[in-house]
């Protein structure tokens, strides 16, 4: 008797590993979750069937009880098959001539779907003896993981998790009594009771299922009746099809998986993708947008918009431009101020030159052609000025500056072969909007990048990009800005949230820009074209911005949000004095033109920088001999012996001069040296400049025109007498900031020089083309 058994076995082991059942792989449909769970994006598999896996645990009881209790009530304690309910379907079969009730467990009905065959006997008998081997193989809650995800609900839908999703818009999770009953009945018949097609079919075999559940005690009576009222309301079936091109993206990332659950909020992404696809409709053809909404505190991003609208090929839909490198614009200004800060060089009121000058062969202009002169290093930053900007990243190094954002987590793309060069801080380079967005949250994470995260098991990246204290500054810097459109006292903006923000344009309006960041967010939107071609009159300000409010203005709320970050103990609020940058000295009232307000960093009260360019330095604040009665300067060396007196002298920087009233100037100048004095050497601190075009400049004739090209040109930096010589001859003479008219009469190298009384020069070199 053993030794049968035991051959028995062995030959059913045996003929278990020849024949396995055809169990399913990894591998096929995949279905892309938002943070709760909600699908977002279904990929189908070869077969091309949308199936989102499930283990019982994540599916609603109602709907375990009620296709256990019309399938199989006997599931957990049979062996696969269940002799008494196969006699009694023979039974009905042959009395009544037709089938009344199905003999198949759960379990064959598992190996039916895997392995579909006729309805023969031999067709049963095979799919008896398939339930044995899942059986064998498998325990109950695996075998009912198969059903849950394999069964078909009509269509090329497949699971629980995906019908419920398809005609009832919620997680089988969810589901109620009536819901769990109608999904429990749909694959006996997926095509004639699907409840999208035939809903009276589907509310009869509903109610089928929900009668036998009352007569089998598994439900009452008042539940069942309740259940019978809810009508049998289905929707359209469709997969879903949210955050497409970051679904995209992580299925790239994370292949073979059933499941891949983000980060997003899904009722966050769907209002967001709508919001953006109605403000954006009426920009041009083959425009497209995105948006990047990222919770600071974890990394997390929660909505990913990465096209105007993914099934739109004229508007190249499936480019992912939350990932495409382009051109930053102005974006990256408020990390430059910062680093600046933490080097010493500057302060929030640091007196920075908004003036025209060149850089080697670089000559910036502002986006507004207008120049402002004198301005501070928070009014330079809030304003976006191109040539403060360029003047800083000069003196910090645009190498250094490349390296410091690499480290935070941003990378700059240049051209093959190109090293930093100043132009990066304009735009002159790229990078990505998600890149962007993670080293803008730092301005309210104590100076702490990061790259973002979309999914839970990310790890967290997070770099040092700016000091605490910096970053406090900067962002209060931006968060000055205020809202747009909207005057102080007009509209009660207290309870908005305080957003640091800035725009950008690159050149040619080929992206517009506009990153704002709250406590709790980060937001980054990006306007242009994906193909990379000029969107004219879209920028910024006007085109991005807007939106970045609507969205920050509907995000999740917390009464803490608007709460103001505390100040670092490594910033502290002091008075300083332009044009020295220093503290107001009592005992010298005179040095001080304009008082200024201004947070520093670490103790650090750094004075203004050094002008560019000088050809003589000397220190900002001078003191000097002068002639008690008359005033003028006195040397080392005199005739006779004046009355010397001491004077302390406050010097502007040359180029501010146009821009100072005429009090500040006079406050300013050197007073000239005394002619019964030895010359001396401070007429070399005289900084001349020339204003007008850039050194070697190319000159025209006007088109259709004979006469020749002409400029007008200005002498900044001396109230003395100048004069201008053309390729050295004496060709005019002006005083102050006068200005002087030249024309150019031969074609050919041009140099002009001008020369001031004080000895100070300079000199600007030209073509005239024929």
């Amino acid at each position: 008797m053993l030794l049968a058994l035991g051959l028995w076995l062995g030959g059913w082991w045996l003929a278990d590993r020849l024949l396995p059942p055809p169990l399913p792989g990894s591998g096929g449909a995949t279905v892309v979750l938002a943070a709760d769970g909600t699908p977002l994006r279904a990929f189908p598999d070869r077969e091309g069937t949308w199936r989102y896996p499930v283990t019982p645990d994540e599916v609603s009881p109602y709907y375990l009880q009620a296709l256990l209790g019309y399938e199989d009530r006997w599931f957990q304690r049979h062996g696969g098959v269940n002799p008494l309910a196969l006699g009694r379907a023979a039974w009905q079969r042959l009395r009544h001539g037709r089938v009344v009730s199905g003999g198949s467990t759960l379990t064959m009905q598992v190996a039916r779907i895997l392995e579909p065959h006729p309805r023969t006997v031999g067709g049963k008998l095979r799919q008896a003896l398939r339930a044995l081997q899942l059986e064998w193989r498998l325990d109950k809650d695996q075998i009912l993981a198969l059903y849950l995800n394999h069964a078909p609900f009509g269509g090329t839908v497949e699971g629980v998790e995906a019908a419920s999703w398809a005609y009832l818009g919620k997680s089988s999770r969810e589901l109620s009594r009536a819901e769990a009953a109608l999904l429990a009945v749909l694959p006996q018949a997926p095509s004639r009771l699907r409840p999208d097609r035939h809903p009276e079919a589907a509310r009869l075999a509903r109610d089928k299922v929900l009668d036998r559940l009352a007569r089998q005690g598994d439900w009452s009576r008042a539940e069942v009746d309740a259940a019978r009222i809810e009508p049998v309301v289905s929707r359209r079936l469709r997969p879903p099809m949210h955050a497409a091109l970051l679904a995209r993206r992580l299925h790239a990332a994370f292949p073979g998986e059933g499941r891949i659950r983000s980060t997003l909020d899904a009722d966050l992404q769907r209002s967001l993708e709508a919001r953006l696809a109605a403000y954006f409709a009426p920009l041009p053809e083959r425009s497209s947008a995105a948006l990047l909404v990222v919770d600071n505190a974890t990394l997390e991003a929660r909505a990913y918009v990465g096209s105007l609208d993914f099934a739109d090929d004229q508007r190249l839909g499936h480019v992912d431009m939350v990932r495409a490198v382009r051109s930053p614009g102005s974006t990256l200004k408020p990390f430059l101020y910062g680093l600046a800060m933490d080097d010493g060089l500057v302060h929030s009121e640091s007196l920075l030159l908004d003036a025209p000058q060149s850089f080697g062969n670089y000559r910036p202009s502002n986006f507004d052609p207008t120049f402002n002169g004198p301005v501070s290093v928070a009014e330079a930053l809030r304003l976006s000025l191109n040539v403060p900007a360029v003047d800083l990243l000069d003196r910090v190094g645009p190498e250094r500056f490349t390296a410091r954002l690499a480290h935070g987590g941003v990378g700059l793309r240049l051209p093959r072969g190109a090293r930093p060069n100043l132009s990066i801080i304009l735009g002159g380079t790229g990078t990505r909007l998600e890149e962007l967005v993670g080293a803008y949250a730092a301005f309210n994470r104590a100076g702490l990048s990061g790259e973002v995260r979309y999914t839970p098991d990310a790890p967290l990246r997070e770099r040092r990009l700016l000091s605490e204290g910096s970053a406090w500054i900067v962002r209060e810097i931006l968060e000055q800005h205020g809202r747009p459109g909207l005057r102080d006292g007009v509209v009660d903006a207290s309870r908005r949230q305080r957003v640091a923000w800035k725009t950008g344009t690159s050149y040619g309006f080929r992206d517009a820009w506009a990153i704002g960041s709250t406590t709790r967010y980060t937001v980054g939107v990006w306007v242009g074209r994906p193909d990379g071609t000029p969107l004219p009159g879209q920028y910024g300000a006007i085109t991005a911005l807007p939106l970045l409010f609507e969205v920050i203005d509907g995000l999740p709320r917390d009464p803490r949000d608007g709460q103001r970050p505390p100040m670092p103990a490594s910033v502290e609020k002091r008075e300083i004095c332009w044009p020295l940058g220093l503290p107001p000295d009592p005992q010298a009232p005179g040095l001080c033109h304009r008082r200024r307000e201004a947070w520093t960093l670490a103790g650090q009260l750094p004075p203004t920088l050094p002008e560019r360019e000088a050809r003589t330095w000397g220190a900002g604040r001078l003191v000097i001999d002068v002639d008690a009665r008359s005033g003028q300067r006195l040397s080392a060396s005199c005739r006779g012996d004046p009355e010397r007196s001491r004077r302390e002298i406050a010097r502007w920087p040359s180029l501010a001069t146009p821009w100072l009233p005429a009090s500040e100037r006079k406050a300013s100048a050197i007073p000239p040296l005394s002619a019964d004095c030895a010359p001396d050497a401070l007429a070399g601190l005289e900084n001349l400049r020339i204003d007008g075009p850039a050194e070697g400049s190319l000159l025209a004739p006007p088109p259709g025109s004979n006469r020749p090209p002409t400029l007008r040109l200005r002498a900044l930096g001396t109230a003395s007498r100048v004069q201008w010589l053309v390729n050295g001859r004496l060709a005019g003479e002006t005083r102050g900031q006068g200005s002087w008219t030249v024309s150019f009469e031969q074609a050919g190298p041009q140099h002009v020089t001008a020369l001031a009384d004080t000895g100070a020069w300079a000199e600007l070199r030209l073509r005239v083309l024929d």
